[in-house]
């Protein structure tokens, strides 16, 4: 299996590579892709060094998968490169999330969707992901009304840049920003840019996204995503409301039962999700599931994931798993 990385000098690229080794997917030739001022870098996979190639290049090199995570120009203006090239890409940017003609996968999810012919697949947002992985068994159970959603996201889903903005505040040093306000001891109401309807883009992403994964316009999604001073992952309060009742310890039992998510829910222990305890981790985890006593047939849920590996590598990789089990490349 030949496998390229595009944009494996990035944060998100860097734990592909390290989930890759982790999963012992089955790669022959590792093509590390970057922009032209990596060309030449070398980095180390599983003992072995191989240098880094630009995008034209890992084009004529025909890979059997590309795992993109180089930034919606990027997959725009190549991910149909590679595609004609015989290539399945896997892409971790927003470029193709809401194209009709894309799927957009959670493997636990609608991985069974994928075919053949699926030549640029998209990977959905991070905050997205750990959230349709709570909301889509209990969908299934009691048919989701509406969900209301608050983010608490980590700079790590910014990048680099926004790491080293917190670590030049937190030791009183000048240095670039990578956001319009310090995040040190703040906590910043905007992700992305805003769109016209005075949402930001990742907030409707929330929106949109959650609609097409679990393939039903009629959920009403609302939400507010904010940026906060944490390293490890991102956190949501979620309330959801459904058409069908339900009983709080059958909602904690499904979740239980289901792949990839891990309840952490006993307040006689204090035990709930932190992004201090997700960081590393390929879980989605929950916990403070109650009811929402303000109104009938409602929820509310605190989710946790660690939004560089289930929020992007991990699920790009997972994806590629179910190709290759299933020889869909």
């Amino acid at each position: 299996m030949k496998v390229a990385v595009v944009g494996a000098t990035g944060m998100v690229g860097e734990v592909m590579l390290k989930i890759l080794s982790e999963r012992n997917f089955p790669v022959t030739e590792l093509i590390p892709v970057a922009s032209e001022k990596s060309v030449g870098k070398e980095i180390e996979f599983k003992g072995k060094k191989y240098k880094v190639v630009g995008l034209q290049t890992a084009v004529d090199m025909k890979a059997d998968i590309a795992l993109f995570s180089a930034g919606g120009e990027t997959s725009l203006a190549w991910a149909p490169k590679f595609a004609a090239a015989g290539t399945t890409v896997i892409d971790n940017s927003s470029a193709w999330r809401m194209d009709p003609t894309k799927k957009l996968i959670v493997p636990e999810i609608n991985a069974s969707e994928l075919t053949k012919e699926d030549k640029i697949i998209a990977n959905p947002n991070c905050s997205t992901i750990q959230m349709v992985m709570v909301l889509a068994p209990l969908h299934k159970k009691y048919n989701i009304k509406r969900v209301i959603v608050s983010t608490y996201q980590s700079i790590t889903g910014t990048g680099v840049k926004a790491v080293k903005q917190l670590e030049n505040e937190y030791a009183g040093v000048q240095g670039d920003m990578a956001y319009k306000y310090q995040i040190h001891r703040n906590a910043i109401p905007q992700c992305d840019s805003f769109e016209d309807n005075g949402y930001t883009k990742e907030e409707m992403k929330l929106v949109r996204e959650t609609q097409k994964i679990i393939g039903d316009k009629s959920i009403a999604v609302t939400a507010t995503a904010i940026r906060i001073p944490v390293v490890g992952g991102h956190s949501e309060a979620v309330n959801v409301e459904f058409w069908n009742d339900f009983e709080v310890n059958e909602v904690r039992n499904i979740l239980h039962h289901t792949d990839g998510v891990t309840v952490q829910d006993n307040n006689d222990t204090y035990t709930y999700p932190m992004p201090l305890y997700a960081q590393g981790k390929d879980d989605v985890f929950v916990g403070r599931i109650r009811r929402d006593e303000s109104q009938p047939n409602s929820l509310n849920m605190w989710i946790v994931s660690d939004n560089l590996r289930k929020g992007a590598a991990t699920n790009t990789i997972q994806i590629a798993e179910y190709l290759v089990k299933h020889n869909l490349v």
